[in-house]
């Protein structure tokens, strides 16, 4: 086996999850604990779920338009292209502005695990 690939599919398909957001998740391994990779699609009209990482993210928008709120900053429009920086701790949500999906790659370093997720919303 070629040791420079890296078994990184975790989920063949997307996933809903409570963040209000579908998930892809293309890199996530134990193996490389520095960085995951996965894809997220938001639908027109959504908010995603107020939280917090206890890891860096980066956002970076293939397709569609949105609202982005990071760390308690006033709000700015994205779109493709866009790349959105979140550090560490920083609250953050993204509200799909558009009349298409809102898709996005989003890359955490170090790599992503429930564990890292906190809500800042009530629980319903």
């Amino acid at each position: 086996m070629n040791k420079s690939i890296i078994p990184g599919v975790v989920s063949q398909n997307e996933f809903w999850t409570s963040e209000r957001c579908y998930i892809q998740e293309l890199l996530n391994n134990p193996d490389v604990p520095e960085v995951s990779l996965a894809r997220c699609r938001v639908e027109p009209g959504v908010t995603t779920q107020l939280h917090q990482l206890s890891v860096m993210e980066l956002y970076v928008v293939a397709s569609g338009t949105g609202l982005m709120e990071v760390g308690g900053q006033p709000s700015f429009v994205v779109g493709e292209g866009d790349s959105v920086y979140i550090a560490a701790g920083e609250a953050q949500r993204i509200t799909n502005t558009g009349s298409a999906d809102l898709v996005f790659q989003c890359i955490c370093m170090p790599r992503f695990y429930p564990e890292c997720y906190l809500s800042l919303e009530d629980d319903e």
